[in-house]
């Protein structure tokens, strides 16, 4: 069973950076994409970033200002996120898609202070 637990959510200052790390366990296969997705107060579940083979998708909220790596070696993903901005708070999901089935982490918590 694949598990993709995240991390480095905490309270930061608006135009701070912060990144967070999720990784995948309980496979040997390597996902077929893996990305962020957040989740704000009374919001639907939205898209943030992915990365599918050699390329790279960031919602346009996000463009500029967030960058995910993939560390295939490691079988984990990165969002780096700077000038962050309180509309950027949420809780965030890590997500990987194996074959036909995604898996998703638990969630981290990114609070953004004016």
């Amino acid at each position: 069973q694949v598990q993709l637990v995240e991390s480095g959510g905490r309270l930061v200052q608006a135009g701070g950076s912060l990144r967070l790390s999720c990784a995948a366990s309980g496979t040997i296969f390597r996902a077929n994409a893996m990305g962020w997705y957040r989740q704000a107060p009374g919001k639907q579940r939205e898209l943030v970033a992915t990365v599918r083979g050699g390329g790279t998708d960031y919602a346009d909220s996000v463009k500029g200002r967030f960058t995910i790596i993939r560390d295939f070696a490691k079988n984990t993903v990165t969002l780096q996120m700077n000038s962050l901005k309180p509309e950027d708070t949420a809780v965030y999901y890590c997500a990987a898609t194996y074959g036909l089935l995604d898996y998703w982490g638990q969630g981290t918590q990114v609070t953004v202070s004016s």
